[in-house]
């Protein structure tokens, strides 16, 4: 007996060591599975690199309405703001006084023909009496001089009359070109000054909608690359008005107003380095308003291939952009790209991959380079989930 609870107690030891491994293989944590992430490859699209600048709305037409006669302005025949056409009555200035001045010329006139019958009666008296030498040459002469002068006083006195007659049609003032007129700057029974010389008085001013024009500036250096590209005929911004570019005003997220390019200045500025360019846009619904800002996107080279990921897809470090590959093992590898312009929900990348690679769209805050990952095509199903462990 004495000798078997010997052999129990020298057997304690090694049974406690044996339940302390097997508590130590239990408690060890297993290993993390690579985390699961989202890889897409580039979209490719034939696409054209654009410059953007800002500009403003100008007028195709802007008219200063002004007298052409001086006079009392009687009435005003338009509301302010409201739209015009072309020919549609504006002022009235009193008539009354021009209307005498026309019906004296007329009688002027009258006056002058009925002179001028008189002479050439006479004239023809003459020329029979001076065959018969009833009256002398010198007297002849002087009956063909009086029919002369009364030729020259009829001419004179229609002209007279013609100025009279337009005195008379410049007393309405009617809308030189379609368009919005401003307020009125004179009231009715306001003295008005006319004419060409001296400084008319501005009565109103109408500016044209439909179309409107967009004007803006770009610097020499885009100047030479329209023109290095217009040159090999890849027409980018040409001044014929075949180039087609897209606008959008300060409240617009997107580029949705088209328009076309119609204008490219021959000078640049020596102050700025800047030559300004116009493109023409339809306005029929009269939104767009001369002096307004708005951004306009130019074509800026011509159309090639590119490759295209989403912006998610895109990490920064520091001044780089980067991305993440994950190459035939599912080892993630990290490439710096050179972006390019946004289509859509899409950034061009210039340069740093290549098509057919697995870009890591989604998850990108879970990779980083030399890892392994369980790549996941975008767009594909997750994988279902095995039976949960009963507790």
């Amino acid at each position: 007996m004495q000798h078997a609870h010997a052999a129990r107690l020298a057997a304690l030891p090694l049974l406690f060591l044996i339940t302390a491994c097997g508590q130590n293989q239990q408690a060890a944590p297993a290993a993390p599975p690579p985390p699961t992430v989202t890889v897409g490859q580039p979209v490719k699209r034939n696409i054209v690199d654009y410059d953007e600048y800002v500009g403003r709305f100008v007028a195709v037409d802007s008219v200063e309405v002004r007298a052409r006669v001086s006079g009392y302005l009687d009435r005003i025949h338009f509301t302010d703001g409201q739209m015009v056409k072309q020919g549609d009555l504006l002022f009235t200035i009193d008539r009354r006084p021009f209307q005498t001045t026309l019906e004296q010329a007329k009688a002027n006139l009258a006056q002058a023909r009925a002179n001028l019958a008189f002479a050439e009666s006479d004239l023809a008296r003459g020329a029979q009496l001076v065959r018969e030498k009833t009256i002398t040459e010198q007297t002849f002469d002087q009956r063909t001089q009086a029919k002369k002068v009364a030729e020259a006083s009829v001419a004179a006195q229609e002209a007279a009359v013609k100025q009279a007659s337009l005195d008379l049609e410049f007393t309405e003032l009617r809308a030189p070109v379609d368009g919005r007129i401003g307020d009125r700057r004179v009231s009715p029974g306001n003295l008005v000054a006319g004419g060409t010389g001296g400084t008319p008085t501005l009565l109103a001013t109408i500016v044209s909608i439909n179309p409107i024009r967009f004007e803006f500036t770009f610097d020499e250096a885009s100047y030479l690359r329209y023109e290095r590209l217009s040159g090999t005929g890849k027409d980018v911004t040409g001044r014929e008005g075949s180039v087609v570019v897209s606008l959008k005003l300060i409240d617009e997220q997107d580029f949705g107003h088209r328009g076309r390019m119609d204008f490219v200045d021959n000078v640049i500025d020596r102050s700025s380095g800047t030559i300004r360019g116009r493109a023409v846009f339809s306005n029929p619904d009269g939104m767009l308003t001369p002096g307004m800002f708005a951004r306009i996107r130019v074509p800026g080279s011509p159309a090639y291939d590119a490759l295209l990921l989403p912006d998610t897809a895109i990490g920064t470090d520091q001044t780089r952009k980067f991305v993440y590959v994950v190459d035939a093992d599912n080892t993630v590898k990290q490439k710096f790209v050179t972006l390019g312009q946004l289509e859509g929900e899409l950034r061009v990348i210039k340069t740093g991959i290549e098509a057919g690679e697995r870009v890591i769209v989604n998850g990108l805050m879970r990779a980083r380079a030399g890892i392994k990952v369980t790549p996941q095509e975008e767009g594909a199903k997750p994988a279902a989930s095995g039976p949960q462990a009963k507790g």
